[in-house]
């Protein structure tokens, strides 16, 4: 059983980093998943595949991975370069602006 340990990127409706700071191990699906025929939901007899545990630090999710014998694969997160204005927001609405401020 392979286990991967990554630090999750933020989602498409966020704009800052919040959710972002924990290590998260979660399990693979094992095995494929059905369709019930009556209701249409989608279903899998795998349990493991619903773990999902969250970390401070990848080095106590991989102590943790040691510890129970779990193998795991590390996925690090790629940096983002910030992209902050020297004035920010509050220049938009500068009294010593040089011109009009349109959209």
């Amino acid at each position: 059983m392979r286990a991967r340990i990554y630090k999750p990127a933020r989602t498409a409706m966020q704009s800052g980093t919040a959710k972002t700071d924990d290590w998260v191990l979660e399990f693979p699906s094992q095995t494929a998943r059905e369709v019930d025929p009556l209701m249409g939901w989608t279903s899998s007899a795998d349990t493991q595949a619903q773990v999902k545990m969250t970390f401070s630090t990848k080095e106590a999710a991989l102590e943790y991975a040691e510890h129970h014998g779990i193998d795991a694969i590390v996925s690090e997160p790629k940096t983002r370069k910030p992209n902050i204005r020297p004035g920010g927001y509050g220049e938009n609405f500068a009294t010593n602006r040089r011109g009009a401020w349109t959209h």
